[in-house]
């Protein structure tokens, strides 16, 4: 069976004819083949190839049928740079591998588009709270008697906890989220992780116990059920309409981004943002000058493509990003668009 690239691919949209329009362009440092091997990224393995590496589906030619009916790539496939009698590049799987064939069937794992132990956390876990999210969870309403603040192996008594849910996690709002649009409207928060907890006992307060406690718990902090990672198509693609957003905040604490760093932007499914999205990084750069009175005056410099985040995750009014590409670095207030 032919391999023509990862199962999720599933479900990826036709590429723009604007974008189509444009002709492919090779990286400087494309080679003509690569071999796959362990930790290497459907993203990655396309830079060397690409200059824009989101337009993986045009250089591997995909149909609608190996669209709906993709194959994968494995650890030991090799890929090959080719062209057509037009002289167009493609790319294709050679119908040979170049590792041992013990050491090759023995790597289930296909090739994953981005890294999954980055965005894991964030898909994981509500690291960002919607306007009212944490409003109707469960609430911690008395502690362990004698307890003001809560560490491991405590008790916790929850009002409003589902009885049929046995873990959870503990998070209380965090730092607002303004939109640097408008900069009194709070687009959301940044939850503020505490820990684990697990139900052992329903009821009007249920029972909890405190399983592991990152920061210190109590009376008022919610609740929300532990979930598992949900895994999805992550396929690069473009925004079928015009998007114009802004960086609104950097994962960690940190005032500027770089490549692999987790941001926060202004914009998500109400405008139009979905998983997979691959947006334009600009810098936005105000400089303060003094004019021909010598008075202070504010100089908008004109935005520069500084890079590419890739859309993995999307609420309302925010959505959460990783920087893929960047050449220096990103800052909250800059600007995303439709590359």
């Amino acid at each position: 069976m032919i391999r023509i690239i990862s199962a999720l691919i599933l479900l990826v949209a036709v590429t723009l004819s604007s974008a189509a329009e444009q002709p492919l362009q090779l990286a400087d440092s494309a080679t003509d083949r690569h071999i796959v091997v362990p930790g290497d990224t459907l993203w990655g393995i396309s830079a060397k190839f690409l200059k824009e590496p989101w337009r993986w589906p045009e250089i591997w030619r995909m149909n609608q049928e190996q669209i709906k009916n993709p194959n994968r790539i494995f650890p030991g496939d090799v890929i090959v740079l080719d062209r057509d009698g037009d002289g167009k590049p493609f790319l294709r799987i050679q119908n040979v591998r170049l590792q041992p064939k013990i050491y090759s069937e023995s790597m289930t794992q296909a090739i994953p588009p981005i890294p999954p132990n980055v965005i894991e956390p964030f898909i994981s876990a509500p690291l960002i709270v919607e306007i009212n999210g944490l409003n109707s969870a469960p609430r911690i309403v008395a502690t362990q008697q004698d307890r003001v603040f809560l560490g491991n192996g405590d008790l916790a008594y929850v009002d409003n906890a589902d009885p049929s849910k046995q873990q959870w996690q503990i998070y209380r709002n965090g730092k607002p989220l303004l939109d640097p649009e408008d900069p009194k409207l709070i687009l959301g928060y940044e939850a503020f992780y505490l820990g684990t907890a697990s139900q052992v006992q329903a009821g009007h307060p249920a029972t909890f116990v405190v399983l592991t406690a990152k920061q210190e718990i109590s009376r008022g902090d919610r609740l929300v059920p532990a979930i598992r990672p949900a895994l999805v198509a992550y396929v690069p693609h473009k925004p079928e309409s015009q998007v114009d957003g802004r960086i609104i905040s950097v994962y960690g604490g940190v005032g500027a981004a770089g490549r692999g760093s987790i941001v926060s932007l202004n914009r998500g499914t109400r405008d139009g943002l979905e998983i997979g999205h691959v947006l334009a990084l600009e810098r936005n750069r105000t400089v303060v000058e003094r004019d021909e009175t010598d008075k202070k005056v504010n100089v908008q410099i004109p935005p520069e493509r500084i890079g590419l985040i890739f859309v993995f995750r999307t609420f309302e009014r925010i959505s959460y990003a990783l920087v893929v590409q960047s050449e220096g670095t990103t800052e909250v207030n800059d600007f995303v668009r439709t590359p």
